[in-house]
Formats: C-alpha cells, sequence, structure tokens
C-alpha cells in the first residue's frame, strides 16, 4: 500500500483525498485548516502538523491549493518540500496555475532530483466526490505511468497533454469555456423565464438540442432544477467565483503573450468581475453569474 501525501483540502481537495483513503491508500494531509484536516483524519487519514510532515516518507505527493502563489511557497525557497525532503517521492501538482509556473516549478524539481507533474482536474465537486474528475496532466510518461494508478482512484478520465505546462494550458482553456458557456446557459435561462417557459422543461429541451452542455446536465445555474446543483443551496460550495475569475485571469494573460484573440473570455471575465463587486459573492459558486441577468432590464 504506498503511502500519499495530500497537501490541501478545499471543496475539491477534500473528496480526491477521501476517495484514496476509500481505496485503501495511506493519505497523510496537510490543510491550513485543522477543521478539515481532522475531518479526513475521522475517515481514515492522517493529519499532519505541515506539509514536510505530511510529505516525508511518501511515494507520492499531491498538492490542490488556491494558486500559484501558494504552490511556489510550498515547493520552493529554504523551507520548501524540494530543499527539505530527504527522499525523491513523485511530485503531482493539481492546482490551477499558470502553464510558466507550472514548467519552472517542474524544471527546479528535476535540479532537485525529482519528477513532477501538473495534473489540474476538472469536473467540478460533484465528479469529485464520485471519483469521476478528468485529469489533464502535463510531464514525462513515465512519471504519468507512475501516477495513473493512484489518479485513477480519484478520476475517470487520465489525459496526457504533453511536457510540463501543457496540463495547465489545457485546463486555463477548458475554465474559459467554462466560464463562457455558464454565463450563455445562465443567459438563455433568464430568458426563458421571461417567456414564461419552466426552467426545468426549457433545460430538458435544451439538454436535447443543439444548446446541450455539460452545465445543462450537471451544474444548472438555475435554482431548483438540479437539487443537487450549487444554486439549489443558494449557490454555496461548488467552484468559487474567486478561482475562476482566478482562471479566467490566466487565460487572458496566457492569451496575450501568444497573441490570441479571445474576446468571449474576455467578456466572461468582466461579467464575472461585476458580480463578484456584490457582498460575499466571490465565495459563491461560479453559477451565481445567473443572478447578474436576473435583474431588471
Amino acid at each position: 500500500m504506498s503511502r500519499i501525501a495530500f497537501i490541501g483540502l478545499g471543496n475539491m481537495g477534500f473528496p480526491m483525498a477521501e476517495n484514496l483513503v476509500r481505496a485503501g491508500r495511506q493519505v497523510h494531509v496537510f490543510d491550513l485548516s485543522s477543521q478539515a484536516a481532522r475531518r479526513l483524519a475521522e475517515a481514515g487519514g492522517h493529519a499532519a502538523a505541515d506539509p514536510r510532515a505530511a510529505a516525508e516518507g511518501a511515494d507520492i505527493v499531491i498538492t490542490m491549493v488556491p494558486n500559484g502563489k501558494v504552490v511556489s511557497e510550498l515547493y520552493l525557497g529554504p523551507n520548501g518540500l524540494l530543499a527539505t525532503l530527504q527522499a525523491r517521492p513523485l511530485l503531482v501538482d493539481c492546482s490551477t496555475i499558470a502553464p510558466e509556473t507550472a514548467r519552472d516549478l517542474a524544471a527546479a524539481a528535476g535540479r532537485a532530483g525529482f519528477a513532477m507533474l501538473d495534473a489540474p482536474v476538472s469536473g467540478g465537486v460533484q465528479r469529485a466526490a464520485e471519483g469521476t474528475l478528468s485529469f489533464m496532466v502535463g510531464g514525462s510518461e513515465d512519471a504519468l505511468a507512475q501516477a495513473r494508478p493512484v489518479l485513477e482512484q480519484m478520476g475517470r478520465f487520465i489525459f496526457h497533454a504533453g511536457g510540463n505546462g501543457t496540463g495547465q494550458a489545457a485546463k486555463i482553456c477548458n475554465n474559459m469555456l467554462a466560464a463562457v458557456t455558464m454565463a450563455a446557459t445562465a443567459e438563455v435561462m433568464e430568458l426563458g423565464a421571461r417567456n414564461g417557459l419552466d426552467a426545468a422543461v426549457l433545460s430538458a429541451i435544451m439538454q436535447k438540442s443543439s444548446g446541450g452542455n455539460f452545465f445543462l446536465d450537471r451544474w444548472n445555474p438555475w435554482p431548483n432544477v438540479q437539487p443537487d446543483a450549487p444554486s439549489s443551496h443558494g449557490y454555496a460550495a461548488g467552484f468559487q467565483l474567486a478561482l475562476m475569475l482566478k482562471d479566467l485571469g490566466l487565460a487572458l494573460d496566457n492569451a496575450r503573450a501568444h497573441g490570441s484573440a479571445v474576446p468571449l473570455g474576455a467578456l466572461a471575465q468582466s461579467l464575472y468581475a461585476i458580480r463578484s463587486k456584490e457582498e460575499g459573492a466571490s465565495a459563491l459558486d461560479f453559477s451565481c453569474i445567473q443572478t447578474l441577468f436576473s435583474r431588471p432590464a
């Protein structure tokens, strides 16, 4: 039974780590929230006092934290994992960060004798709980072969995008499309409502028509169409609006660096930014964009 370190137990990280525990893995965890670490320990994991304590002796270290700054702090510097770990476990970062940051981290890891993968995920909290996430992996084939049995206990689809950084490039493309699609879905749900259409009926029609998409199927932004969707629970949990704005920022920065035109992505960023200015909105699921369209014209 391999020992796994899992650092970062947020909305996505907690169910991912919990699935590894259920699969019989020995999972040592750390999170700034001691409550999250205790909950995972109650489920069969082992809470550690700090990231190094979680990672020491592990065969694989998985990190799932909010942004590139936190990832860099975890791995780099005199107190980072690269400098302090005695052994050389495989490093798998599942956070969403800039492709350039992922490449720089992998290069630093290589110089210190570690193999590293960038392996961001897609699917949302529900698929994280189900263990059916999609992983977009950048790094060597050999490192992916070592990580694959563990990734398959958290996800259904494991894609090898290419070398280091390509997993993150795939993720920012995916999340920009998700942001645009969610906003468009919310927009037409409001239009349907103003025409007297029942939201559930309209959703069912579009699901089986050319407008069908993932959010109509699994993450409907209109309340009470899908009981498990964040929209049916006050837009709580799910994928935080603040994180979507962060990912859109990464995508637009990358587009500028590569001279790529992304007008829809830029418009989506503006719409989510407007919604985020309301008190408490940044912590809500990004499907709360629905309420931006529900205001009087």
